[in-house]
């Protein structure tokens, strides 16, 4: 059975302050908590789930220590649970703390600038995983990639790809080798460009769109056709496009 300690521990959780206090974040869900046990990549720190759940997924567990793992009811999980409906499972895990993303030498990449949704970020982050984009660099106004919302959002991609939080105009300084492409309005049509096969993909605020001081150390300006009267793309609807586009013609 849930102690009040551990309930009280989970919900706080749900804040900021308390995740990066601790290291560690929430997730929700056969699918998200799933694939995250699956993939090994971050420790699970406690387990809180109904019995069919639990039976069912013995072999996931396995790395879990029992004494962390905990057979509940839908009144507790809903004590838990950050969803309107909680959904059988809820797990905590420790954050990856790794500042290391690889060499993005012949690789494409992602950079948000100080992208604010969370419904957003965490589509992004699963798009990237379905186009095996390794790497997605964040400016540090960027939203949290372990809020909740971000977390369920990915349906479990947040463990196959890398996430740094920088300075991003530093960080384009530093890898002056690699190409930085700018999606802007009034860019060269991606329909149009010759094959990509390295490169960093720089994507805008929701609302502001890319700081002019990024746009100028960028390598070119790129944008979608815009063929009817839409103000613009949702950002995540515009990185689903441009990566489709360019990986298809790697």
């Amino acid at each position: 059975m849930l102690s009040k300690k551990i309930v009280k521990y989970i919900q706080s959780l749900s804040h900021k302050k308390f995740r990066d206090e601790d290291g560690a974040f929430i997730a929700e869900g056969p699918k998200v908590v799933g694939e995250l046990l699956d993939q090994k990549k971050m420790e699970c720190t406690i387990i809180c789930a109904e019995k069919n759940w639990l039976l069912q997924n013995e072999s996931l567990l396995k790395g879990v220590l029992p004494a962390n793992i905990f057979e509940t009811d839908d009144h507790w999980l809903k004590s838990i649970s950050q969803l309107k409906t909680p959904n059988k499972v809820v797990a905590v895990f420790k954050k990856n703390n790794s500042t290391e993303i690889g060499n993005l030498s012949g690789k494409i990449s992602i950079m948000l600038d100080d992208l604010q949704d969370p419904g957003n970020l965490g589509t992004i982050i699963r798009i990237a995983d379905w186009f095996a984009i390794q790497n997605i660099i964040c400016s540090e106004n960027s939203v949290e990639c372990y809020n909740p919302k971000v977390v369920q959002s990915t349906m479990g991609s947040l463990s196959r790809v890398n996430i740094l939080y920088t300075d991003l105009q530093t960080f384009i300084e530093q890898n002056k080798n690699i190409p930085v492409y700018a999606t802007t309005l009034s860019g060269t049509s991606i329909f149009k460009l010759p094959n990509i096969n390295e490169g960093i993909i720089l994507i805008g605020n929701e609302a502001k769109g890319i700081h002019e001081d990024l746009l100028k150390l960028c390598s070119k300006q790129i944008t979608i056709p815009r063929l009817g009267h839409a103000e613009s793309l949702n950002a995540a609807v515009a990185s689903g496009i441009i990566l489709s586009q360019i990986v298809a013609n790697i």
